[in-house]
């Protein structure tokens, strides 16, 4: 995997999850505006740090498809992702993209889902 952003363990006993983003993401990112890169960094910082499998309203599986296994929705944005719950907690940040209608810009692509 690409870049890793390490995030304090919390107060608590529960460990946050380590948030590494894959090489091709950051490619997505530079089709964004600067405005829409610090809301995902931001949503992801937030959102995407304690109880991943936990399907929340911005935050749910996905059907089978090529891009992860789950989704976080950050208005029209989307951010893919998978999760490694060993010994490790581990979020895998795939893919970010555009979402209009049933389709998603993600880089310079267009993908139907």
């Amino acid at each position: 995997m690409g870049a890793s952003h390490n995030t304090p363990t919390n107060k608590g006993k529960q460990l946050k999850y380590r948030i590494e983003y894959s090489t091709e993401v950051e490619n997505h990112l530079r089709v964004l505006s600067r405005n829409q890169q610090v809301k995902v960094l931001n949503s992801v910082d937030m959102q995407l740090t304690h109880q991943l499998t936990v399907e929340t309203r911005n935050r749910k599986p996905m059907r089978p498809n090529p891009i992860a296994p789950w989704e976080l929705r950050i208005g029209n944005l989307r951010v893919y992702f998978d999760v490694q719950e060993g010994p490790e907690k581990i979020v895998y940040i795939l893919a970010v993209g555009v979402k209009k209608r049933n389709e998603v810009r993600i880089g310079k692509e267009v993908i139907k889902l």
